[in-house]
């Protein structure tokens, strides 16, 4: 929901920005903090936190709501959907094998008009599965 209004790109947004757009983890806002403050250590949480959603305002970033779960971010806009992990949270990006490939539009949509959707798969990521399977291996969510 870009607001119209003209905002200055200052150097703490366009860092942010960089250092999300070169993760695939999609991070929550404290982690990209952690990423953040090797290039700007005197970069407060808070900062960080307003800028994202700042980019997210603008339509530059995607924002990631997850009923139970801590907000993530996503600075990569092409069209795609994730898969998310329900064990250990980690979360991967889907991309259609065909542009056109959508969900089925509702017949009834009680309505709306409506202005986008968002489709998210879940399961056991490939890591988690196989911990399962060895009960005493450690794996890391980011895996």
């Amino acid at each position: 929901m870009a607001t119209g209004k003209l905002r200055r790109n200052t150097p703490q947004r366009r860092v942010i920005l960089e250092e999300l757009c070169q993760l695939k983890s999609h991070p929550t806002a404290s982690e990209l903090y952690a990423v953040v403050r090797q290039r700007l250590p005197q970069i407060s949480l808070g900062t960080v936190y307003r800028n994202l959603e700042v980019l997210h305002e603008d339509s530059v970033i995607r924002k990631m709501e997850f009923a139970g779960a801590e907000t993530r971010f996503d600075g990569n806009m092409e069209q795609h959907y994730h898969v998310r992990c329900t064990e250990c949270g980690r979360i991967e990006d889907i991309f259609p094998v065909d542009q056109d490939q959508t969900p089925a539009q509702p017949l009834e949509l009680a309505g709306f008009q409506v202005t986008g959707y968002r489709l998210e798969y879940f399961g056991i990521c490939p890591g988690c599965r196989k911990k399962e399977f060895f009960p005493g291996l450690q794996t890391n969510p980011t895996h």
